[in-house]
């Protein structure tokens, strides 16, 4: 039951905003690293607040891929565990050495899901965070696939 009087906020009864959450994020006064899945792509932003508006910093999505290699015919699959680690790679190269807080926002903590395959892609590109090891995706998990596996090793390489 709703107190009398009090009235929720509008992102908040949309579902957009967790503002307990992201009052603790921006009181730590670090960029933040947010990851977000569509139902196509990834998008990975580096964001920094300034009082009441977010700055973003840098941005990768997994659309990014497909100018490094990934092939047309497998677009859909920009969402995968593979795609989205690459993109952690991509953005972690972009940024090098910066110390973030994960911001995961309003969506469902999955452990070794998509967003901590993102996160280890990251971590290993170069982006300081702290993070529990149990969370992330074992390299078995990201090369289970046999025919992306060759594909994931070529991007690699160049990025």
């Amino acid at each position: 039951m709703h107190k009398i009087g009090r009235t929720v906020k509008r992102r908040r009864k949309q579902q957009k905003t967790d503002y307990k959450a992201r009052l603790g994020l921006l009181k730590s006064e670090k960029l933040r690293l947010i990851i977000r899945k569509s139902n196509k792509f990834v998008v990975m932003q580096i964001v920094e607040s300034e009082i009441a508006q977010d700055k973003v910093l840098f941005s990768v999505t997994s659309k990014d891929l497909l100018k490094l290699g990934w092939p047309k015919e497998k677009e859909g699959s920009l969402k995968s565990l593979p795609a989205c680690y690459l993109t952690g790679i991509l953005l972690g190269k972009k940024v090098k050495g910066k110390e973030v807080v994960l911001d995961l926002g309003l969506q469902r903590n999955i452990h070794k899901g998509r967003i901590y395959a993102a996160l280890k892609g990251a971590i290993e590109g170069g982006i300081k965070i702290n993070f529990d090891e149990e969370t992330l995706p074992s390299d078995e998990m990201l090369e289970r696939n046999e025919k992306i596996k060759d594909i994931v090793k070529k991007i690699k390489e160049k990025i």
